[in-house]
């Protein structure tokens, strides 16, 4: 398959849900313990720590353990690759729409007598 890209998929993939996005979102704040990351949610400790697998496979967090507290932390670099490919993509529709405005505009004065 050509376009697989198995980083950019492990991103959009972690990206996708609302929980890792407000993970992420805490940690933009700063580097903060498991625990502390998993109060806000009503889950399990277990099921919230495959949503910092999910993450941490997708390069967008690392983690480090020192003594009992695992911290996270989040690495803004990861996202490169969805926004390089969110900008082609978002350049690609845009040369399209111009096209198709373009065509629009000579079938206006084509039809104009």
């Amino acid at each position: 398959m050509p376009n697989k890209q198995p980083r950019l998929d492990d991103v959009f993939h972690a990206l996708s849900d609302p929980t890792r996005r407000a993970v992420l979102a805490r940690l933009c704040q700063g580097p903060a313990a498991v625990s502390d990351l998993a109060a806000p949610f009503r889950m399990a400790l277990p099921s919230f720590v495959q949503h910092l697998s999910v993450l941490e496979k997708s390069g967008l967090i690392t983690s480090t353990k020192k003594g009992r507290v695992r911290t996270c932390e989040v690495k803004p670099q990861a996202l490169d690759a969805a926004e390089t490919w969110l900008s082609a993509q978002r350049t690609l529709w845009e040369r399209r729409f111009d096209r198709l405005d373009a065509y629009v505009k000579t079938l206006a004065t084509e039809d104009t007598p």
